[in-house]
């Protein structure tokens, strides 16, 4: 009878982890994990500690390069036209190559060296055989995203509202009154270096998994490239988040035209709580009643008739 007992425990124990295994729940995730985990690429690259950081390297230029192309020669194309935020506003290949030579830089003399440092000091990641299950997968990076979008709009904030962290740090990314792709990483290095942390950190507060982890640095990326690539794209989140709640392209441009507002990189919580928040119909309203003023002011000449007239 106790060998009986003993051997029901031991097939409990071997079932359970193959019941977790197969979950409905995680059997959604399982086989993009396995995709990923038994890839050609093999695990030992994986497990380097600098796979996050080629990853997002890669990904992060796979994301601007094809904005960069309609920025410098499809300017005139139907689709650029009807889609970008600041039609009048041309990029100019002296501006790319401006934004270019500092985003090289800093990648070369502050993210090289912390790479390296990083391989030789992080111990190799673990790859569990079982994905995240797709509840925790979906709260994991939820909740980090929310939580980053606090962080970066306190900093955001503080690097305004101090004219010496704004004039040594933060004027940099500021220099272009409308954005495009390249100006996502236009960054003063104390910039790049401490919001890169912020959204490396959040993750290990859940002990997340690595294809979590992974997960959420490339939404980070790409919703950032999104907001600084000058284009309000249909399937843009703005588009179908409700009530306003997510930022965007169009906030964060609005954000480098009136800098004093927009301060989220991700969505409008907390701008909409302590009044920050510009919408197209605040800027609206105040080009009409801007209008109003020169109207009444020049007996019924607006804009280009008013100088035409002075």
């Amino acid at each position: 009878m106790a060998a009986q007992v003993l051997n029901l425990e031991r097939l409990a124990d071997f079932v359970t982890p193959i019941a977790e295994y197969v979950t409905p729940e995680q059997n959604l995730l399982q086989p993009v994990w396995d995709f990923v985990r038994l890839g050609p690429w093999g695990q030992d690259a994986l497990r380097s500690p600098l796979f996050p950081v080629v990853m997002s390297i890669v990904f992060y230029f796979t994301c601007i390069l094809p904005f960069m192309v309609i920025d410098l020669w499809g300017r005139n194309w139907h689709w650029a036209k009807k889609y970008k935020i600041q039609p009048d506003k041309e990029v100019s290949w002296y501006m790319v190559r401006n934004t270019m030579v500092i985003t090289f830089w800093n990648h070369l003399l502050y993210i090289l060296p912390a790479s390296v440092f990083q391989y030789f000091h992080t111990p190799p990641t673990p790859l569990p055989p079982v994905a995240p299950g797709l509840w925790e997968f979906t709260w994991h990076i939820v909740v980090c995203l929310v939580i980053f979008d606090f962080q970066y709009f306190c900093w955001h904030w503080l690097h305004h509202r101090v004219r010496f962290l704004y004039k040594h740090f933060h004027a940099i990314h500021h220099q272009y009154h409308s954005p495009f792709s390249w100006v996502t990483q236009y960054l003063h290095p104390w910039e790049l270096i401490s919001v890169g942390f912020l959204t490396t950190v959040n993750t290990w507060f859940f002990d997340s998994h690595c294809f979590t982890t992974w997960t959420y640095m490339l939404i980070s990326i790409a919703v950032s490239v999104e907001a600084h690539c000058g284009f309000d794209l249909p399937w843009s989140p703005s588009h179908w988040v409700p009530f306003g709640l997510y930022g965007g392209a169009i906030k964060h441009d609005l954000h480098h035209q009136r800098p004093y507002s927009n301060f989220e990189p991700f969505f409008s919580i907390w701008d909409r709580l302590v009044g920050t928040e510009f919408t197209l119909k605040d800027r609206q309203r105040a080009v009409d009643r801007r209008e109003k003023i020169e109207y009444d002011r020049h007996g019924g000449m607006v804009g280009s008739e008013v100088k035409k007239f002075n």
